[in-house]
């Protein structure tokens, strides 16, 4: 039946109002509270054309550009008869604006209606599957492509390749590759770096050599590949060759080439290296490109060059947030943890939007250099920011809550960790297992080592570590051999703790029979540490004699933990010669370190040897060395806080003396009296038992008497190791107010119940 004139007339009066929206909407921003394409919209509604196939996909594309994705799909879902076109524009859109999830959605949906997708829909859903990292999908849309026989179409051979490249599958992207009858410069460029990035260089050199044989001549691209990919696998000398060849082919190297190369001359520490190419940059023009900035300020760093990196960073025009997050990392990196912190105060101070990186690594910064409370405090502050940590930022800071034994601290970052979901990740699981274990909770932290889905070395090491510090042999061992049947092979540091376990439980043979296994069955060469940790064993068992031949048959020379390691036990067992010997050695080493002349000076006090303390603290003066003051932490209340042997600073103070008072009375009373010896100072008994009252463990412990209900376990954390007196007083403390104390020294836990604590008095 022919159409009326005027229908037809209205019809296509309709039909250009609509385009012409359209067309005006295409200028306009998609943030407009009524855009043209909204209008375009309700027009096509009110006149009926809304079943319009042409009109309804230039609806959706227009909404599809603007990134209004749900009014694409509503009116996508409100055409009659769909086509392929119709999902050919808004699948490339969302595909392309990162919603991979809708993209997939969409696909499902066309196939549904009995349409398969063609060689423009294919590639921009196999880009779906590589966003999601979902290969099994790639996968069954390539047979897809199969089956339609557009897996002939260079576009979609081109994407299978990068997808399978992306997916690490290189066999499977080699077969399309070599499929493909019309190779060009990015497919190619694709195989060879991701041969690169998995490290298999001769393949990804013999690629390279096939493409310009091929008659396809590499450009940019092709160079970055090799060069990224190498660095990427840690290959840098690898990078830095191909970047030579590079240059010297004439070819131009861009910001990426610089970053990727720098990257590499850092991690290998050639300076050298590293300044002919900051003087390449300056030729080619790129000092002003701030990713090329960063690199030279993260190489400056990694080389130890601070007074460079920060001249580069104050040359920048415009300083961004990589810029600045490198120049943190370079100032931790080289101890300056002072101008770090204030740098990046400064940056903070500024306005300057700093991300996850930029805490993170102030927060690694403080922890990896006694800075834990700072530590906690940015954490706290970083998530006031409402900056997300992430799960480099957890194994960054539970160190620094195992450190002043945080565990409330602790336990908050693991709930974090459990509702991220990032707690079977293997280094925040290793980061807890340690943290829990120093914080005295081995039981929490087996719990967390017992959860991981996998373990790595790491994971090992920190559990039966963790089990060595507490003094708990046994159990260190039996998870030393379960690691093994387990097939984890151990590697030196796995032996430092299992020597260690058995060093604090004075088992000498078992210890001597790993330390001879580590060559003889395992193939690990015998590092400073074990020879430390066999001294440590040998002269805690009182065989001084022997500790002393072990470290004369060191085929290096000795460094100071292990003369440290028989010096301590010199003090212990009052062996004046040896630790005459000792001292000697570690004067040599570590001039500067007052503890050496401490040890040494307690030594003669031991003995009476007046004359030589005299001695040895008037050549401490002479060096202007001061002993460390004793420092204990205990966490009350989710704060942590700081006392120093005799110091009066603390608003409780009062207090503590008052109650440190009863409970000597209390110990006199029951036949204890306060062990002079340990006072090596030549005063009288009375004085001599006020500095025994001034400890800072003693202090922390009745802090938290104080502070925490009757029956709270106390957790308290020594920067020295804990006298005898000390370790009297407490086990009374445990037994008398029915508490248990961990007290954590420079050696191991102490964990003390009812009177009397875990390390059997062999510490």
């Amino acid at each position: 039946m022919a159409r009326p004139a005027s229908l037809s007339l209205f019809i296509n009066s309709s039909h250009h109002t609509v385009l012409n929206h359209l067309s005006l909407s295409s200028t306009m921003s998609a943030t407009m509270p009524l855009s043209h394409t909204q209008q375009a919209h309700a027009h096509l509604f009110k006149t009926g054309l809304s079943s319009h196939t042409y009109l309804s996909t230039k609806l959706i594309s227009h909404y599809a550009n603007a990134l209004h994705f749900s009014d694409a799909c509503r009116v996508l879902d409100s055409v009659p008869e769909t086509n392929v076109f119709s999902y050919t524009t808004l699948i490339s859109a969302c595909s392309k604006h990162g919603q991979f999830n809708h993209t997939l959605s969409l696909l499902r949906q066309m196939l549904f209606h009995g349409l398969l997708p063609d060689d423009f829909i294919i590639p921009s859903v196999l880009k779906a599957c590589t966003g999601l990292l979902d290969l099994g999908i790639g996968r069954r849309v390539h047979r897809l492509a199969l089956v339609t026989g557009f897996a002939l179409d260079s576009f979609v051979q081109s994407s299978l390749v990068h997808m399978y490249v992306k997916f690490g599958r290189m066999w499977e992207a080699r077969k399309v590759f070599d499929d493909m009858e019309q190779r060009n410069v990015v497919s190619w460029s694709a195989m060879i770096s991701g041969y690169a990035r998995l490290g298999y260089v001769e393949e990804a050199k013999e690629l390279f050599d096939g493409m310009r044989s091929s008659g396809v001549e590499p450009n940019a691209a092709s160079w970055n590949g090799l060069i990224v990919g190498f660095n990427h696998k840690g290959l840098f000398l690898e990078s830095m060759f191909v970047f030579r060849d590079m240059h010297l082919e004439g070819f131009k190297p861009d910001g990426t080439s610089f970053s990727s190369v720098l990257a590499a001359t850092g991690d290998l520490e050639d300076l050298e290296i590293g300044i002919q190419v900051h003087g390449l940059v300056i030729k080619q023009g790129l000092g002003l490109d701030n990713c090329v900035v960063s690199a030279l300020i993260d190489m400056y760093g990694k080389c130890r060059l601070a007074s460079e990196m920060m001249k580069v960073f104050d040359e920048m025009v415009q300083k961004d947030l990589c810029s600045c997050n490198a120049l943190v990392s370079g100032l931790s990196r080289n101890g300056h943890v002072d101008d770090a912190l204030q740098v990046f105060r400064q940056f903070k101070a500024q306005g300057m939007e700093l991300n996850v990186v930029s805490w993170t690594s102030v927060i690694a910064c403080c922890t990896q250099h006694g800075k834990d409370i700072e530590a906690l405090e940015l954490f706290r502050k970083m998530q006031i920011a409402g900056v997300v940590p992430n799960s480099v930022t957890i194994p960054c800071l539970l160190p620094a809550c195992a450190n002043v034994a945080a565990l409330m601290q602790g336990k908050a970052a693991h709930c974090f960790s459990l509702r991220r979901g990032i707690s079977c990740d293997v280094y925040v699981g290793s980061a807890l297992i340690d943290m829990y274990a120093k914080c005295g909770r081995i039981e929490d932290a087996k719990c967390c080592f017992d959860k991981m889905p996998t373990r790595n070395l790491v994971c090992w090491n920190a559990i039966v570590g963790g089990y060595a510090m507490q003094g708990k042999a046994k159990e260190a061992i039996e998870l030393f051999d379960l690691m093994q049947k387990k097939g984890q092979k151990p590697d030196f540091i796995s032996f430092t703790c299992v020597l260690s376990a058995c060093s604090q439980n004075g088992l000498v043979k078992e210890g001597q029979a790993y330390f001879r296994s580590m060559t003889q069955e395992h193939q690990i060469e015998v590092r400073m540490e074990h020879y430390a940790c066999m001294v440590t064993l040998l002269s805690r068992a009182g065989l001084l004699d022997e500790a002393y031949v072990l470290i004369n048959g060191i085929p290096f020379e000795p460094d100071a933990c292990v003369w440290g390691a028989l010096l301590s036990s010199c003090r212990v067992y009052g062996n004046v010669s040896l630790g005459e010997i000792s001292a000697q050695q570690l004067f040599k080493l570590e001039p500067t370190n007052a503890g050496n002349y401490v040890l040494l000076s307690n030594i003669y006090a031991t003995k009476g040897m007046w004359n030589e303390v005299d001695r040895v603290r008037d050549a401490m003066k002479r060096l202007g060395l001061k002993k460390n003051p004793g420092c204990s932490w205990i966490e009350i209340k989710n704060k942590v806080h700081t006392l120093l042997a005799g110091d009066k600073s603390h608003p409780q103070m009062a207090q503590v003396v008052e109650v440190l008072d009863k409970l000597s009375f209390e110990m006199k009373k029951s036949g204890y009296h306060p062990d002079t010896k340990f006072v090596l100072q030549d005063v009288d008994e009375q004085e001599k038992e006020n500095i025994l009252c001034g400890h800072s463990e003693k202090l922390a412990v009745v802090l938290g008497l104080l502070n925490t209900p009757p029956g709270t376990p106390l957790r308290v954390i020594k920067n020295l190791r804990i006298c005898g007196d000390c370790h009297a007083m407490i086990k009374f403390i445990s037994s008398f107010e029915k508490r248990e104390i961990f007290v954590r020294d420079t050696n191991r836990f102490h964990h003390f119940k009812e009177g009397s604590c875990s390390c059997g008095d062999y510490w």
